[in-house]
C-alpha cells in the first residue's frame, strides 16, 4: 500500500512539474510576441518617409475648398 501511494505521489509531482514548465514556456512566448510587436511598431514609426505624412492628401474630392 505504501508503494502505491509513493508511486501516485511521484506521478502527480511529475505531471504538475510538466504543467508548470509548459505554462512557463507559454508565458515566455506570449511576452516575447508582445515585446516583438511593440519593437516592430516603434521601428516602423521611426522609419517613416515624407510620403507617409501626406498619404491621404489625394483622397479629397474635386469640390474641396471651392465653396460648393
Amino acid at each position: 500500500m505504501a508503494e502505491t501511494d509513493a508511486t501516485n505521489t511521484t506521478q502527480t509531482q511529475s505531471v504538475l512539474r510538466a504543467l508548470g514548465w509548459v505554462s512557463v514556456g507559454l508565458s515566455i512566448a506570449a511576452v516575447g510576441m508582445i515585446v516583438g510587436n511593440e519593437l516592430r511598431k516603434r521601428y516602423q514609426f521611426n522609419h517613416r518617409t515624407p510620403y507617409d505624412f501626406y498619404a491621404n492628401a489625394g483622397n479629397q474630392s474635386a469640390e474641396f475648398g471651392v465653396g460648393v
